[in-house]
């Protein structure tokens, strides 16, 4: 049974039973959580990022994490930990390892952008193969290889709680990704998984074949990221293929690949039956005039389902981007959407800025705002987007473009 918290009066007791010196940002963090009253009932998430602009800040250390899994081991009201952008390596993994298989209420674990190998990644992936209570788990940026990703695609084979996953940046290869998509084709629990920028050094698109085989199967995938696959016209047209299938998907993410217009041509078919897509990022592809032509017939006409799509830097001029636009005034379910980076004419900044004036969009659903000179309509850009809140969130506040997060955006899966 838990007692009223007091992290800090523990963190300091179990600093001086180790010999470890205290981290005064670690002390601060545990400081304001114990004067939350909410932490009875709703748990907390405690933010010890490394990249806190707001308080000062000492990055968290192996030998600080040691001590942290000590005062938390047993504490059931820290339900999520953020240690993203600090300078854990292997040796904290083992700490963190230890920890998962002893903790029992810990749902939500951040560890992106720190100095964790292969062999952490091992250590981390077989303490989830028995752990039933973590959720969320985000890996984003640590180096672990294609060996410490298919520690991750084994553990998928075992582990039935696990609902979101992201091995975005940490350089998996070609087995990792066809590992890890098998797994998927069994696993029942995963709804979200980043595989973004893996590291292939192939042309033939296996990976993406395996992919889509996987979504032919799986019924509980909601989100998908895909980003820096090297995907081309075929990939494309095998994944819409398998998407014919799907009835679970909702967020895909194809941004940053090789798809031009012809790839596209796929995307617009698939868009005039598919019912469950919610959120398709084509951000930094090639489409062109006649790709986004294809998407705004097919948004226009037959889809109804399509509420956020990003057509950022795709080499895209007025002629496509007006149909768009014009799309929109038929299609009242796209209610997000974003075109910075294309090639804007009067026509298109025209015809976007009537969509905001009427109110048909929304300033904070798109990344363009009007401003006139000289009797010309320009479009500015907004630093909105998809994935505005992939690598940081607000540090104060709630999110509320729900399209914005690129975890779980539209179900609203919080991070605990």
């Amino acid at each position: 049974m838990s007692v009223h918290p007091d992290l800090h009066q523990h963190y300091v007791q179990t600093c001086q039973n180790l010999g470890q010196p205290e981290n005064p940002f670690i002390a601060h963090v545990l400081q304001e959580a114990d004067k939350n009253d909410k932490i009875w009932t709703k748990g907390t998430t405690l933010k010890i990022a490394g990249n806190n602009h707001l308080v000062p800040v000492q990055r968290v250390t192996d030998g600080d994490l040691q001590v942290l899994a000590s005062v938390l081991r047993n504490t059931v009201f820290v339900t999520g930990l953020d240690l993203r952008c600090n300078v854990l390596t292997d040796a904290g993994a083992k700490h963190i390892a230890v920890f998962l298989q002893e903790n029992s209420t810990l749902r939500y674990l951040n560890l992106m952008f720190n100095e964790i190998g292969t062999r952490g990644a091992e250590l981390i992936a077989r303490a989830l193969r028995r752990n039933e209570t973590l959720l969320y788990l985000r890996m984003t940026g640590n180096k672990i290889g294609n060996k410490g990703g298919m520690f991750f695609a084994s553990m998928l084979q075992m582990n039935s709680t696990l609902e979101k996953l992201d091995l975005g940046d940490c350089d998996v290869g070609t087995q990792c990704l066809i590992a890890t998509a098998t797994a998927l084709t069994q696993n029942k629990s995963v709804k979200a998984v980043n595989l973004n920028r893996p590291s292939l050094y192939s042309e033939q698109e296996e990976t993406t074949v395996h992919v889509a085989l996987m979504l032919k199967n799986n019924s509980s995938l909601v989100e998908l990221h895909l980003c820096k696959h090297e995907m081309k016209n075929f990939g494309i047209e095998r994944l819409c293929e398998a998407l014919y299938e799907n009835s679970s998907l909702r967020y895909l993410d194809l941004s940053c690949n090789k798809i031009t217009r012809d790839g596209v041509k796929f995307l617009g078919e698939l868009l005039k039956r598919n019912e469950t897509l919610e959120i398709l990022d084509l951000s930094a592809n090639r489409i062109e005039d006649d790709g986004a032509i294809y998407l705004s017939e097919a948004l226009a006409s037959y889809n109804r389902t399509l509420q956020a799509l990003s057509v950022v830097s795709n080499n895209v001029s007025g002629k496509g981007l007006v149909a768009l636009s014009d799309a929109m005034k038929t299609n009242m379910e796209l209610s997000y959407i974003y075109i910075w980076g294309n090639k804007f004419d009067e026509a298109t900044c025209m015809a976007f800025s009537e969509l905001i004036q009427t109110s048909r969009l929304k300033p904070n659903c798109t990344d363009v705002e009007p401003y006139e000179v000289d009797g010309h309509i320009h479009l500015a850009e907004l630093s909105h987007g998809l994935k505005k809140h992939y690598y940081w969130t607000p540090s104060f506040g709630q999110v509320t473009n729900k399209d914005a997060n690129a975890s779980l955006a539209i179900v609203m899966v919080s991070e605990y």
